[in-house]
């Protein structure tokens, strides 16, 4: 336990799947939202960058799929409900700033649980995958700003 922090427990198997699997559900809707924006994308830079997002959501769901067995439990089959809300937003610049939304509660959820993880090297693919999406989030809000 990180010196830091004492007050952390460590996370028990049970809801360390339990939470794995509920970023899987969101790494999947992510992968899906990606993939479909890009189909709609106009510019070589929005098909990149929509290209980039999915091919960064599938890595992800690869890893957790692969976690998630080593730690006793079944990977879920579930998409989060934020693909559905996400493909309601017709814009692609506001889907965008949702899609910011959603990596930001990634990281966030991550961040939180990070700390709790005992497996040295399944809290090294957490920390990856958190860097990951903070940096889709700034790279996101840069085209953003770039836009005309």
């Amino acid at each position: 336990m990180p010196a830091a922090m004492p007050h952390m427990t460590r996370v028990e198997p049970a809801e360390l799947v339990a939470f794995l699997n509920q970023l899987l559900g969101a790494e999947r809707a992510g992968t899906r939202v990606a993939r479909e924006s890009r189909e709609q994308c106009t510019t070589a830079p929005e098909r990149q960058l929509m290209a980039d997002i999915h091919g960064d959501e599938a890595r992800w769901c690869k890893m957790l799929m692969d976690a998630i067995p080593r730690l006793d439990g079944e990977p879920s089959l579930r998409v989060g409900d934020f693909y559905q809300r996400a493909m309601a937003i017709s814009g692609l610049d506001e889907r965008l700033r949702f899609l910011n939304r959603g990596q930001g509660w990634v990281a966030k959820r991550l961040g939180e649980m990070i700390p709790r993880v005992a497996d040295a090297a399944l809290r090294a693919e957490l920390v990856a995958m958190r860097e990951n999406h903070d940096a889709n989030i700034a790279r996101v809000n840069q085209f953003l700003e770039q836009r005309p």
